[in-house]
């Protein structure tokens, strides 16, 4: 089996009902069919204590539940496809849930069985594009959530 590269992971975004908890209904930010093309965070950890009975040379290990990490994800920003929504959700931030799908590509397919869902994932960050008016690199904005649980 053939090893999977970076630009082969990437990100959907999918707007879930109409309401969540009473929270806003979220915007369709990828109905146009654009992945978002750099996906980091999501990394699943559980803190531990480790306790010394008096005189155990070694310790019992007690674990908390574990915990997913916030997961960010980027894409390139295209004016004419994102300004809209930068708009909506400047103002939502804090307020509304997506799903958000992670997976693998294969010739631009998605590879069956490499989708991971974090459903009812809260969006908690919006970072703008920056500017250089000495650069010609694509400008990018990305977005982060905060979730619970992963399918």
């Amino acid at each position: 089996m053939a090893k999977a590269t970076q630009r082969q992971i990437v990100a959907q975004i999918i707007p879930i009902g109409p309401q969540v908890e009473g929270h806003l209904s979220p915007p369709d930010i990828t109905g146009d069919g654009v992945y978002f093309t750099t996906v980091s965070g999501g990394e699943i950890s559980a803190a531990v204590e480790k306790v010394y009975d008096g005189g155990a040379q070694f310790p019992e290990v007690l674990c908390a539940p574990s915990e997913i990490g916030d997961i960010t994800v980027s894409r390139f920003y295209d004016p004419d496809l994102d300004r809209d929504h930068m708009k909506e959700l400047r103002q939502l931030v804090g307020s509304i849930y997506y799903d958000l799908a992670v997976f693998t590509l294969d010739c631009d397919l998605k590879v069956p069985g490499s989708e991971r869902v974090y459903p009812r994932a809260l969006l908690v960050g919006l970072t703008e594009p920056d500017g250089d008016a000495s650069s010609g690199a694509p400008a990018s904005y990305s977005l982060t959530f905060s979730v619970g649980t992963v399918t």
